[in-house]
């Protein structure tokens, strides 16, 4: 009694929960158990619990899974700089990307639940993964009063959806991370898409980056001049839009650019779509792939 006492809204949450499972239940989106209490995500706990973060050796530039030459380079170069062979050849402007976890199983549907059935209460608890990923990258040098910038959905795209994803992923993490102090400034509104693009379905790196050419612009340079920028999206998939943001970005006069994601599609997962012309996986391609 003592404590049904000392925690009254306690108890009246655990009402609330009883009530609204008896009355609506309702199942997770992903395994399909029944959902616990009365909160929005439509995500049980058990799923969420097993997004987990990502492991194996990864490029220090772009986080991608190493191949047996780049774990070689690592070696030659005493255990640092291990760079997978694209960012060798070709380096991004853009400093670091990290990611949170691999682009697959429930992950994978976790993201497209948020950003194609509306499911807007996901951008939650996938928000608070991306600020861990945030905290990663200041741990290896980025500003914790960065400028933070969502990747820009085309006005068409986002009147069709009805948000843009990342906005949605890149104010929560800010939420959490303001909470503990973090000076952040969010400047969403500094670049802009200002074309569609084709499918990037069966292109290469350096088509997709083509593909790409001109399709962002930064419509306010002061807000990014002088800056560290945090780029924020939901999926680095072959990172042709992290380079194509990160060069504008550069080009506006940001010193630094920074790129964090919930999920990364390693190489692997790349290739098989674009070796197969099923169309579910050409549906695949290009839900994850902008």
């Amino acid at each position: 009694m003592s404590r049904v006492l000392k925690s009254p809204g306690q108890l009246m949450r655990a009402v609330v929960d009883d009530l609204v499972t008896t009355f609506f239940p309702a199942d997770c989106r992903v395994c399909g158990g029944p959902l616990p209490g009365a909160g929005l995500s439509p995500l049980c706990q058990i799923c969420l619990d097993a997004l987990r973060e990502q492991g194996s050796e990864l490029c220090a530039r772009c986080g991608e899974a190493l191949d047996l030459d780049g774990v070689r380079f690592r070696q030659q170069a005493g255990g640092e700089g291990a760079f997978c062979s694209p960012c060798r050849m070709a380096p991004p402007e853009f400093e670091r990307a990290q990611a949170w976890g691999v682009y697959t199983d429930g992950m994978r549907d976790a993201i497209r639940l948020l950003k194609y059935e509306r499911e807007e209460p996901l951008a939650r608890p996938l928000g608070l993964l991306l600020a861990r990923v945030v905290t990663k990258l200041a741990e290896e040098g980025m500003s914790r009063g960065v400028t933070v910038i969502a990747v820009p959905l085309h006005p068409r795209k986002q009147r069709q959806r009805g948000y843009n994803q990342s906005v949605l992923l890149a104010d929560e993490a800010v939420r959490s991370l303001r909470a503990e102090g973090w000076p952040l400034k969010v400047q969403h509104a500094a670049m802009v898409r200002m074309r569609q693009t084709d499918s990037q379905f069966g292109l290469s790196s350096r088509e997709r980056r083509r593909n790409l050419r001109g399709a962002f612009v930064v419509r306010d340079p002061q807000a990014v001049h002088g800056c560290e920028v945090l780029l924020i999206d939901d999926i680095y998939t072959t990172g042709a839009t992290a380079r194509e943001c990160a060069r504008v970005l550069r080009q506006a006069g940001a010193t630094k650019v920074w790129v964090a994601t919930v999920a990364r599609a390693q190489k692997e997962m790349v290739a098989r779509w674009d070796a197969s012309s099923g169309e579910s996986l050409r549906g695949e391609v290009e839900l994850a792939a902008r």
